[in-house]
């Protein structure tokens, strides 16, 4: 079958054994593998099972002699994508084999085109016209096309993912996967997994191989959300991926070998968790490569009409352009606001506003209550004494909390903050308190 294969034209590898089957998968990618059920060493079904693992775009193909219903099912239910009992015709062969040809066509089509309408509809923009917004761009544009890693600092909410994710679509390395993942959203005992993967019982619970975030996004790019939360126990592993690319799964004795462009990004004072002691310096250097420093909303107060009626089209697909999306006196008050959440929070003002509204504009009513008396507490600010940003920040945590009946989930969620975030800011003005 060798010889007809390759007169058809198909280049073929010849494995003695299942063994060597899988061998050869880890190293080379293929089209279709053709396997029987009882081999040596790894039957058929354990060979079609892992290379589902490991190359879940390749085809399989039965082709054993001991036919029965039963050993066909269950080909299936493995994966296979067709059952054929020996002696078949090379014509059967050839036509399957085809068939499995005009799959592969059509996925990659499927897939083409899915990227196409991703580059037709476009990312989420970084939105606004500012002086800080312009400046970012530009550091975008200089260091996308280079493998350099980056660190993107600013305050939670004000849009760190979407500037990872213009620097991978800028870079050459755009039709690759981008793939993110939040380090302060995972325990400690599942984020090294969640990483590096995972072997077969390498600890209770692995009930089978986990391919870690670091394959998935092998030639792409890698966002690290929140560095500034990962365990110093999984701080010297990543220094060591970003030094040599290497990563080693749980429970696994040899080193892979990745091709991933890492992006971080922290609302933290690393330099200051470095002097704590609860950062590693030399990783700090090393994410630290080029630095992209995100603006607030409240230093950009400009932004914040373009920034609300491109959140409004999210509610409202169906908006004109010469459709007024909100009154003067809305912008005015959306303006005068703090913005301890940043754009996030926004984002939920304005997706609040849209439910009651239902139509164009939106009016002061349709803002959340938090806004009733903006006007009379921005008068007073006139004559207040002069605030530092982290004081406005505990006022508005401390008046959502008033609102809340001390509800820190539902304060929260009103100041498009995260929970951890929210009691991150609480102990830290417990510190400041002591201190004093």
């Amino acid at each position: 079958m060798n010889i007809e294969l390759r007169s058809m034209g198909h280049e073929v590898t010849v494995c003695p054994d299942g063994l060597t089957a899988v061998a050869a998968l880890e190293v080379n990618s293929f089209d279709c593998i053709l396997v029987d059920l009882d081999m040596p060493g790894l039957n058929g079904m354990q060979v079609i099972a892992k290379a589902k693992e490991l190359s879940p775009d390749t085809e399989a193909v039965v082709l054993t002699g001991k036919s029965s219903l039963e050993t066909a099912v269950a080909a299936l239910r493995h994966g296979a994508f067709d059952y054929l009992t020996k002696p078949c015709k090379l014509i059967e062969l050839e036509a399957l084999l085809e068939r499995v040809a005009q799959k592969r066509e059509l996925t990659n089509k499927y897939r083409a085109i899915k990227r196409q309408l991703a580059r037709l509809e476009g990312p989420p923009k970084l939105v606004g016209q500012s002086c800080g917004m312009e400046a970012v761009r530009k550091l975008i544009a200089k260091v996308a096309p280079t493998q350099s890693t980056v660190l993107v600092r600013g305050e939670t909410g004000t849009g760190k993912e979407l500037v990872a994710r213009a620097l991978h679509d800028q870079s050459v390395r755009a039709e690759q996967p981008f793939v993110a993942i939040n380090c302060g959203a995972l325990p400690e005992s599942l984020i090294e997994s969640e990483l590096f993967g995972h072997r077969k019982g390498a600890f209770t619970g692995a009930e089978e191989h986990r391919v870690g975030l670091f394959e998935v996004a092998n030639g792409g790019t890698l966002f690290l959300d929140e560095i500034g939360e990962l365990p110093k126990s999984l701080q010297a592993k990543l220094l060591r991926v970003l030094e040599s690319g290497e990563i080693r799964r749980v429970g696994d004795n040899s080193p892979t070998m990745v091709d991933v462009r890492i992006v971080c990004a922290t609302h933290r004072d690393v330099e200051e968790m470095v002097d704590a002691g609860d950062f590693r310096e030399d990783l700090m250097f090393r994410i630290n490569t080029f630095e992209i420093r995100l603006p607030n909303l409240r230093e950009r107060t400009e932004d914040i009409p373009d920034l609300a009626r491109a959140l409004l089209l999210r509610n409202w697909p169906q908006l004109r352009p010469a459709d007024e999306c909100f009154t003067d006196e809305t912008t005015a008050l959306l303006q005068g606001h703090c913005w301890p959440g940043n754009v996030r929070e926004l984002a939920n003002v304005i997706e609040h506003a849209a439910i009651l509204a239902e139509a164009p504009p939106i009016r002061p009513e349709h803002l959340p209550s938090r806004f009733d008396s903006r006007r009379l507490r921005t008068t007073l600010t006139r004559f207040a004494p002069a605030m530092t940003l982290r004081e406005l920040e505990m006022q508005a945590i401390h008046q959502s909390l008033e609102r809340q009946q001390g509800n820190k989930s539902r304060a929260a969620e009103e100041l498009g903050i995260s929970l951890k975030t929210l009691y991150n800011k609480l102990n830290q003005e417990a510190e400041l308190d002591k201190s004093a």
